[in-house]
């Protein structure tokens, strides 16, 4: 299996548990060689616990990060840990309002109190019937467990790092392996994933400067996306804006930058605003996505745009205004939308610009270009010759 197969398969699944649903996770045969089903704290349903207990039959428990188990002052369940995997069990707990504690509802609302970052320690008792693990901090890239494969696709999804799972027995009551799974996977219609995929994926991850953050349905003016942020190590949040309507064929990019006088005060100045309404537009249509960098003024700022627009305004061009700042007249990277598009799975694309330099930088980076797609909108009689200049000197394809 390859890179990307791995990457696709784990954005499936963590589609999958945002929508409540459960999923098949698998470690290795090395390991445990057992699979567990997963589902996300914050989603869990009594339905969904029914459901999970009456497929896996095993023990349900709930994994969790270190920092989380210290919240709720969760000591270990033995102070001499000899299981040969090092499971890190803690005292066991039901939420305060539970009766018996035992029932698919009760369970249901102990599990979902656990993600309720409100709660505290004096919400839960002890011991109860649900039982808390503690992921290793560095997750699966530092123990390839089914607790740290779990928080880690609770982490992926956005949502607080807390997840349930239950070991899967067979009809005949071993632990159900490689073909049992796959036909319980069938015949259920779960999705399937294992440890090894999430190394991968977090493999991946590590090499990039941006993270991964949360991942939200954004119906818009221009159509249905689901909007992604990406964190830089400048603390920016650049944002990823994946039309829901799935490409047929090789996904339509565009690579933006933030302009905030264009996009939300309607500056004629230039055809920001413009061109990215028409791209969501387009892109909503064909499938594929719009990039949106945190990087103002051809990277330099609003600050130092506005200062830019002085000069314009006493007969200097948008490129002689920033070399006069002391700037490069386009100081804008591309290594971040580069990252941000191989970590949704879009190492080959079509690039919706007008701007050859953004086209060789996106290559330079390992995106793999098939094609241009030119963008021309937004052009009035007030930013003539902005649009000349871009022409003349950037050497836009106008």
């Amino acid at each position: 299996m390859t890179t990307e197969e791995s990457i696709e398969k784990v954005k499936i699944a963590v589609n999958a548990l945002k929508q409540g649903e459960l999923i098949i996770l698998t470690d290795d045969q090395d390991r445990e060689h057992e699979g567990d089903l997963v589902g996300l704290a914050s989603f869990v349903t009594p339905e969904a616990i029914n459901r999970a207990l009456s497929i896996a039959r095993g023990v349900l428990a709930v994994p969790m990060t270190r920092a989380r188990a210290e919240q709720l002052a969760l000591a270990q369940m033995t102070s001499h840990n000899s299981e040969k995997f090092g499971t890190k069990f803690t005292v066991s707990v039901d939420h305060m309002s539970s009766t018996t504690g035992v029932s698919a509802y009760e369970r249901a609302h102990t599990i979902k109190q656990l993600a309720n970052l409100s709660t505290t320690a004096a919400d839960f008792e002890t011991p109860g019937h649900i039982f808390p693990l503690v992921a290793e901090d560095g997750g699966v890239l530092k123990r390839q467990g089914h607790t740290e494969g779990a928080v880690e696709l609770a982490k992926i999804a956005g949502v607080p790092p807390i997840a349930y799972i239950i070991e899967i027995l067979a009809q005949d009551g071993t632990m159900a392996r490689e073909q049992a799974l796959s036909d319980l996977a069938q015949t259920q219609h779960l999705t399937q994933l294992s440890i090894q995929d999430l190394i991968i994926y977090r493999q991946v991850a590590s090499q990039y400067t941006v993270k991964q953050e949360t991942t939200v349905h954004l119906p818009s003016t221009y159509g249905d996306f689901n909007l992604t942020e990406y964190r830089g190590k400048d603390g920016k949040p650049h944002l990823l804006m994946q039309s829901r309507q799935l490409s047929t064929g090789i996904p339509l990019v565009r690579v933006h930058s933030e302009c905030l006088t264009g996009e939300i005060f309607g500056s004629l100045r230039c055809e920001c605003g413009p061109q990215l309404h028409k791209a969501l537009e387009i892109i909503n249509q064909e499938g594929g996505a719009v990039v949106y960098l945190r990087q103002e003024g051809r990277g330099i700022g609003l600050h130092e745009k506005l200062k830019a627009y002085v000069l314009q305004e006493n007969q200097y061009d948008t490129y002689d205004a920033n070399v006069a700042l002391g700037h490069q007249p386009d100081a804008r990277d591309y290594r971040q939308a580069a990252e941000i598009l191989k970590a949704a799975g879009m190492s080959k694309i079509r690039l919706l610009t007008n701007n050859p330099q953004k086209m060789k930088a996106l290559i330079a980076y390992g995106i793999e270009v098939v094609e241009c797609v030119p963008l021309i909108t937004g052009i009035n009689d007030t930013n003539q010759q902005y649009m000349a200049t871009k022409k003349n000197k950037f050497k836009h394809m106008l």
